[in-house]
């Protein structure tokens, strides 16, 4: 064989497996999530099934307030859903919230919400409680997101209801955030055997940030001292002050009020808050797949605080979940947008309701 082609075989081979190897090698952790969470701004649509839920959230002393007691029972093991569909062009989305509330007084119920450009569309519960005119249950209440903020004397632009500058938004707040954080100090790769990601999820990469009860002080000192300024200048951002209708004074007052804080307080404050919180767990996992986009995440709060001056002892634990499902795939819309006879505006709801209890 001719020694030239020999060679370009060769580099061939060899480039071949760089590329491979590249393919296959895992980031660094910190870094791994940082690029995942830029790569998601990139989704044009998805499906999303995110949920809460209340493991425990109890108060030592809730027996002497039994109003309070029984708040208590219905948020345990309470759940808060949200699942739905979104696409970017043209903008479309659809969600239903699911609330579940268990207990004595245990009740659940989904609110279908629809978006577009401008409007929103929510559709009325059937909730008994709440004395609703049968004329309005199901129907959907829709919202004119130009006409409200006329009305509230604001200036409306779409880009308030642009989910994707809102994605881009998010992007640059989670950058400032994980920027601030050193990795070996509050980042792992970590195995399957730890973290249980659903099937349908190729996830290429485990990574999980941790605070611990050693690192809680400097964690929230990082995140009041290097992170807000940071979300405040980001907030400031001509293209993000339009979509959160916030001005250059509200900026201003933001900021005046985090550079007026006297740091040896907080300093004080967060070393008493050492002896009276305990971080039982407090880790976000996150499964990055194929893509570099993170399709699955799993927060874990389990938190106990101690109040000195009462005796008081609060327990918190609950469990985020997020998962993005269909990754710019052609989304299918189960509701579509609401017309004609099932839709009501927000004026005609406030006068059938107000009909109703007007005897």
């Amino acid at each position: 064989m001719n020694k030239s082609y020999t060679r370009i075989l060769l580099t061939m081979m060899l480039a071949a497996i760089v590329v491979l190897a590249g393919c296959g090698a895992k980031q660094e952790p910190k870094e791994a999530v940082r690029e995942a969470a830029a790569k998601a701004t990139e989704m044009t649509s998805f499906a999303l099934t995110s949920k809460v839920v209340i493991n425990n959230f109890s108060m030592s002393q809730s027996d002497e307030l039994p109003e309070m007691e029984m708040v208590l029972a219905m948020l345990k093991d309470a759940e808060l859903s949200v699942d739905g569909v979104f696409q970017s062009d043209p903008m479309q989305s659809e969600f239903t919230i699911g609330i579940h509330l268990k207990g004595d007084m245990e009740f659940a119920y989904n609110i279908p919400v629809v978006m577009t450009t401008d409007k929103m569309y929510i559709k009325v519960p059937n909730i008994p409680m709440l004395g609703i005119p049968e004329t309005l249950v199901n129907k959907y209440i829709e919202i004119d997101m130009k006409k409200l903020a006329e009305e509230e004397g604001v200036e409306w632009s779409p880009a308030t209801m642009d989910l994707t500058k809102s994605q881009q938004f998010s992007n640059e707040v989670t950058d400032a955030v994980l920027s601030e954080y050193d990795q070996d100090t509050y980042f792992k790769s970590i195995e399957k055997e730890e973290f249980s990601v659903p099937e349908d999820v190729d996830a290429t990469q485990l990574v999980q940030f941790q605070v611990t009860n050693e690192n809680a002080k400097e964690a929230i000192t990082i995140l009041l001292n290097k992170v807000m300024p940071k979300v405040i200048d980001i907030m400031g951002k001509a293209e993000y002050k339009e979509m959160l209708q916030i001005t250059d004074e509200q900026i201003a007052e933001m900021k005046e009020e985090l550079n007026s804080t006297d740091e040896s307080q907080i300093a004080a404050n967060l070393e008493e808050l050492k002896n009276h919180l305990t971080i039982n767990t407090f880790t976000m996992n996150t499964a990055i797949n194929k893509e570099g986009i993170p399709a699955y995440q799993e927060g874990n709060v389990d938190v106990i605080i101690n109040d000195p001056d009462t005796s008081e002892t609060v327990n918190l634990d609950m469990t985020i979940t997020q998962h993005y499902k269909d990754i710019n795939k052609t989304q299918k819309f189960q509701i579509g947008i609401p017309a004609g006879d099932d839709v009501v505006t927000i004026e005609q709801f406030q006068e059938l309701f107000s009909e109703a209890y007007s005897y």
